[in-house]
């Protein structure tokens, strides 16, 4: 059974990948109608061996590539070959999920400091000087 290396702990098992090629789109002259080099990757989150962790981290991200059942859709047409495009999609997959084992620090609420409140206000009413003397001169 070969396996995608995600991370030292995370494997992903490639029959959890659907792989399927295609004609691809654009310039490549006659070659393009004939052979299918473009390839799309699916892969569903839901019914992976992902841990759940993950899978709820992924299901969350607001990703073009993700669709609303939790498939993963990769399309790969950069190169002429099938064998570099399947590589390219199995990359692109791997990178997205590595993404989602990252755990973001949690943001920390924090207050101005008084010495900063201070300041603002200083530079406040110092424009407020400033824009004063530009009116008209009345007696």
């Amino acid at each position: 059974m070969e396996l995608l290396q995600i991370s030292n702990r995370v494997q992903l098992p490639l029959s959890e990948i659907e792989l399927t090629a295609i004609r691809a789109q654009g310039a490549g002259g006659q070659n393009v109608n004939k052979v299918a080099t473009s390839i799309h990757l699916r892969f569903d989150i839901r019914r992976s061996s992902l841990p759940t962790e993950i899978q709820q981290r992924l299901l969350s991200r607001s990703d073009h590539r993700i669709s609303k059942e939790g498939v993963i859709i990769i399309k790969s047409q950069q190169s002429r070959s099938q064998e570099q495009n399947r590589q390219n999609a199995l990359l692109l997959l791997q990178t997205l999920i590595k993404s989602a084992l990252v755990t973001r620090k949690a943001r920390r609420p924090t207050k101005p400091s008084r010495a900063t409140k201070e300041k603002r206000l200083q530079q406040k009413n110092q424009r407020s000087q400033i824009k004063s003397l530009r009116r008209k001169v009345t007696d």
